[in-house]
């Protein structure tokens, strides 16, 4: 069942990327994302009240019901809550000023390096095959860095690709954080109170940064941004059921999610007819190759 929910998510997840996008474009970040942080916090907010108030709306034990949590478990899901914070505001920044084709297969890399942070930091080995998955990997990445040279775009000058980079590897960190905090907490719980609190740091950002220049950062209202929330809110809920499955592995988990590439990879291609397509592909291609190498020896 977690494999199924895993998929599910993946997909979702591209179109997320393609709802982000249309959002970000000639807008400002930040209240893109409290606005559609905060529709995601309201979808939850009944699962909440619910529990906190005794009010029976949803029958304990359900994907929906959210259990009673400790202070320190809130405290865990607060730094998650801000890790995930920062993670998107870097992406969606990556997300405005460079090009789909170029961030979501880049964003992808992320499993690798939940691999090589679990290598490192929880003394785990990687077999020959994942380390094969590792080195196509870096090598689709330098074809994609030559890629984004027809574009203008250098990965050691370019803004864009610094905020890309620093989403993927706070991504890694909260991606050690859920398989951390759903150890001892309810998927639902941590899901709900997560979104929660993330909408309110983007509140209190938004408060002190944007509000000052709203002058000059201007925001434009767009319904893509509620398909923002309607679809990350959706692939969130099977990535945490999937993650709390019997026998669900984190890293097989983490790949699945990234072939959410091949989803917005196409509809970028498409919707906002991004170019240098051949090239790109053919990057994707060993990219795609290297996730699946790493699913292999994982699974093995």
């Amino acid at each position: 069942m977690w494999i199924w929910l895993a998929l599910i998510s993946s997909v979702l997840l591209g179109f997320y990327d393609v709802a982000k996008k249309r959002s970000v474009e000639g807008n400002a970040v930040l209240p893109v994302l409290t606005v559609a942080t905060s529709i995601s916090a309201l979808f939850f907010l009944p699962v909440i009240l619910s529990s906190e108030f005794s009010l029976g709306w949803f029958s304990e034990g359900s994907m929906f019901y959210v259990t009673p949590i400790s202070l320190g478990e809130h405290l865990l899901i607060a730094l998650k809550a801000t890790i995930v914070a920062a993670t998107w505001l870097f992406g969606y920044l990556a997300v405005k000023y460079l090009p789909l084709t170029i961030v979501s297969p880049i964003y992808a890399l992320r499993p690798v390096l939940v691999l090589l942070g679990s290598l490192v930091f929880f003394g785990e080995s990687l077999n020959a095959v994942q380390w094969i998955g590792v080195a196509v990997a870096f090598g689709a990445f330098f074809m994609m860095n030559q890629s984004s040279h027809k574009e203008g775009i250098r990965f050691t000058k370019n803004k864009g690709i610094f905020y890309l980079m620093m989403a993927v590897l706070l991504g890694v960190g909260s991606a050690f954080c859920d398989k951390i905090l759903m150890k001892g907490i309810q998927p639902a719980s941590v899901q709900a109170w997560c979104g929660l609190y993330v909408a309110l740091l983007y509140g209190v950002l938004m408060l002190f940064i944007w509000l000052p220049k709203r002058k000059t950062e201007r925001f434009e209202w767009h319904w893509s941004i509620v398909l923002i929330s309607v679809f990350l809110s959706i692939a969130d809920f099977c990535y945490f059921n999937a993650l709390a499955g019997e026998g669900a592995l984190l890293a097989v988990i983490s790949l699945m999610r990234r072939g959410s590439v091949i989803v917005s990879f196409t509809l970028g291609a498409i919707f906002f007819k991004e170019r240098n397509l051949k090239s790109k592909t053919m990057a994707l291609y060993f990219l795609l190759c290297a996730l699946a190498l790493l699913v292999v020896g994982s699974l093995g």
